[in-house]
């Protein structure tokens, strides 16, 4: 059974309370890398990633790829399929994960018997859909040397709130060709770019890990200046 969690930075979130009331949502389900699971068509339940890192994806008929967005851990996996009976995207695992299961049915419920945590749901509904909001600037607007940079700095950011970053490193198991679908750019664009970047001292990679050696000045040339919200729930 998948228990609870709520980070010591997420203690004060009002939802902590309900989180531990509830603390045992459903089954825990362990999928390998490169797996699609809760983006099958046929799957309707709701998921939350509990371990792992995985991305939202759409393909096109010739067989190109965009990746909407990246999924860290305590984020939703499968709401559409569970509002609208078919998911409109698929899901993939970039690392080993561990997926929390919440049935169908006990989402309504949740509404009406545990409206904190019903809003935690819902909160991280939002703040998914402000995650493909920046990276939609970053193809819309953004330089190629910008858009990696954002791409970085919003992960790395997302991970600090989590715990996963250790002296500005973090793991980081995106391929150059994540990097290119997510933000709709060629490969040899992007080796080009990281290349450039490296050579600026912004970064250092090594051994599936990413370490930020001038995190500001990344920052500044992303032009991301938005924090992950502290207070965030991780169900």
């Amino acid at each position: 059974m998948c228990v609870a969690r709520v980070r010591p930075v997420q203690a004060r979130y009002h939802g902590g309370a309900q989180l531990h009331q509830h603390d045992q949502t459903g089954p825990l389900v362990r999928v390998g890398r490169s797996r699609d699971r809760a983006g099958r068509r046929d799957s309707a339940e709701l998921y939350t990633l509990y371990s792992g890192w995985a991305f939202r994806f759409k393909t096109l008929a010739d067989g190109r790829r965009q990746i909407l967005n990246f999924l860290l851990p305590g984020d939703l996996l499968g709401l559409q399929a569970a509002m609208f009976d078919a998911a409109l995207h698929g899901i993939e695992a970039l690392t080993d994960v561990q997926l929390c299961v919440l049935p169908r049915r006990k989402v309504w419920a949740l509404f009406g018997q545990m409206p904190g945590l019903a809003f935690d749901v819902t909160w991280l509904g939002a703040r998914e859909e402000g995650f493909v909001d920046e990276n939609l600037t970053s193809v819309g607007r953004r330089t190629a040397a910008e858009r990696v940079a954002a791409l970085i700095v919003g992960l790395y950011k997302r991970a600090e709130v989590l715990g996963l970053v250790a002296d500005t490193t973090f793991a980081f198991p995106l391929t150059q060709q994540h990097i290119a679908d997510a933000l709709g750019l060629s490969l040899v664009h992007i080796n080009k770019t990281l290349a450039r970047l490296r050579r600026m001292g912004m970064f250092t990679r090594a051994n599936g890990s990413l370490t930020l050696t001038n995190p500001r000045v990344l920052e500044r040339i992303a032009q991301h200046f938005d924090d992950e919200v502290p207070r965030r729930p991780l169900i």
